[in-house]
């Protein structure tokens, strides 16, 4: 490959990561919004059902050993169980009981569990600049969310939804992990259109038998607030991030995963009026020069298929 196609495979790959961690800021924020009005499971079955169903559309157009699950089934399902029926539901519940604060600082410790289960699972380990770009990236986001304040971190405690959402945020580095592997061999849209469908069956046999439990209340609001995680976290989102793994691999991709709380401070200075101080600037930087320190430590290994 030559420099300039790889400069620009790493400038392509490192804007899609960003417009999907941007579309999952929102899903954070409106799941906390919506958990007294529709289950975890069930909103995860809504939302990948609306998924499947574009996907499906888009593997139509593709060849036939696109739309079949191959020799990588196991994969396929692995991949699906990890981020379908594990991380969607574990992220919803945690919410339930969790704060954005603790969901966001738990977040950034994603980059560095990435980085040990791409090596270990997929000979794919992280340089030295990977693992400081994930460990400066963590301190942006410390920094964000404290606001540079050492008495609120003396003060910070955890509670019983962050188990839940340490367990939501390993299940999505393994995700990233397994998506990776998968898409040396086919296409963000197969990869994931594939791993969809395949665990759809089981997340909405779960959500039946959650709803007698947790009835689903459709107001108005609600039902656009899950039109929007339908369409942007989920299926916009999920794309450009499997996108991403494919050409930055699983830790490049991850190194910008810190950017989810920086983007819920730009959305609450844009719509809420709240202030954008010097630290938020300077954290918010260490942030983004971790992501780029990390990501850009090595040349693409891009497959020969793309999608």
């Amino acid at each position: 490959m030559r420099a300039g196609e790889g400069w620009r495979a790493k400038a392509w790959g490192v804007l899609l990561v960003n417009l999907a961690t941007l579309g999952w800021g929102t899903n954070a924020v409106l799941g906390r919004y919506l958990r007294d009005d529709i289950g975890p499971l069930t909103l995860s079955a809504l939302r990948f059902s609306c998924a499947a169903i574009f996907f499906m559309v888009l593997l139509s157009r593709h060849a036939p050993e696109e739309r079949r699950p191959g020799a990588d089934r196991w994969w396929l399902l692995a991949m699906g169980f990890c981020g379908m029926l594990i991380f969607s539901p574990l992220l919803y519940l945690g919410l339930h009981h969790s704060t954005a604060v603790n969901s966001s600082l738990i977040q950034g410790f994603s980059p560095l569990i990435t980085a040990m289960l791409a090596g270990w699972l997929i000979a794919e380990p992280a340089g030295a600049r990977q693992k400081a770009g994930a460990l400066l990236g963590l301190l942006g986001v410390v920094g964000l969310i404290s606001g540079g304040s050492l008495s609120f971190l003396l003060g910070f405690h955890f509670n019983q939804g962050d188990l839940l959402l340490l367990a939501a945020a390993m299940a999505w580095s393994l995700y990233s992990v397994l998506g990776r592997r998968v898409m040396r061999r086919r296409s963000a849209v197969s990869a994931t259109g594939l791993s969809t469908l395949m665990l759809l069956p089981l997340l909405l046999a779960a959500a039946l038998l959650e709803l007698p439990h947790v009835p689903f209340n459709p107001k108005p609001e609600t039902l656009a607030a899950v039109l929007h995680i339908c369409l942007v976290p989920t299926i916009v989102s999920y794309w450009c991030w499997n996108r991403a793994v494919q050409i930055l691999g699983a830790g490049g991709a991850m190194a910008f995963y810190n950017t989810l709380p920086l983007y819920g401070v730009v959305m609450g200075a844009l719509w809420l009026d709240e202030p954008l101080t010097a630290i938020h600037w300077v954290f918010g930087g260490l942030i983004l020069a971790g992501g780029l320190w990390g990501t850009l430590s090595r040349e693409p290994r891009l497959p020969k298929r793309a999608g």
